[in-house]
């Protein structure tokens, strides 16, 4: 029922995305306390300082890169190396492949929402400018750096499992690496395949 909850309540409007990580805590909380019975009140304190310290190393990661991301904006490095790769090409294929490879790299390096703000305006007016559909460029971009968030050296959503579950970072990043193939195989797809992500908006969009 988690699922039904989260996305239930955000679609419905009940409550925002930040909401919905409160309720799904307490949700989380009644089913192990009074439902599974997996622990007691006394064992709330253990279960909050661990929750810290998860929370901690996810904070410590996005400071870091944040002064990363503000780093590469000032030095204007994705505002000069994308714009001089993208005048370039002529072809829209090459140019979704160009754009591919350079929000995997920079999505490894860089929080994701700052990747959009940077990136977004430089690449969003190139993709129009070659007839390439809004709904296909954006899905394509934000699964980009999504995959970054699993994709060492940042890897956010590393961090946080390789926490969760008691192993090393680098033993998580070794076990996550088979897994990126068919992740990649998937974007390759949505790149050279555009009616698998516009098919479904135009379905709605046309009634």
């Amino acid at each position: 029922m988690t699922p039904v909850v989260l996305f239930g309540g955000m679609m419905s409007g009940y409550f925002t995305p930040t909401e919905a990580a409160a309720v799904a805590a307490v949700y989380a909380l009644i089913l192990g306390l009074f439902v599974y019975r997996d622990f007691d009140l006394r064992e709330l304190p253990r279960i909050v300082v661990e929750t810290v310290e998860t929370t901690g190393v996810v904070f410590a990661l996005l400071m870091a890169t944040g002064a990363l991301g503000w780093c590469m904006s000032i030095s204007r490095v994705p505002q000069t190396l994308a714009p001089a790769i993208v005048e370039n090409i002529s072809n829209p294929i090459v140019f979704l492949l160009v754009c591919n490879v350079i929000l995997l790299v920079i999505g490894c390096f860089m929080e994701a929402l700052a990747a959009m703000l940077i990136l977004i305006p430089i690449l969003s007016p190139a993709a129009a400018q070659f007839g390439i559909d809004p709904v296909h460029f954006g899905l394509m971009f934000i699964f980009n750096l999504i995959l970054g968030t699993i994709h060492p050296p940042v890897g956010v959503v590393i961090f946080v499992t390789s926490k969760i579950a008691g192993i090393s970072f680098e033993a998580m990043s070794k076990a996550i690496l088979p897994w990126l193939i068919p992740l990649l195989a998937t974007l390759v797809a949505i790149t050279l395949w555009p009616p698998l992500t516009t098919w479904l908006p135009r379905l709605f969009f046309a009634r």
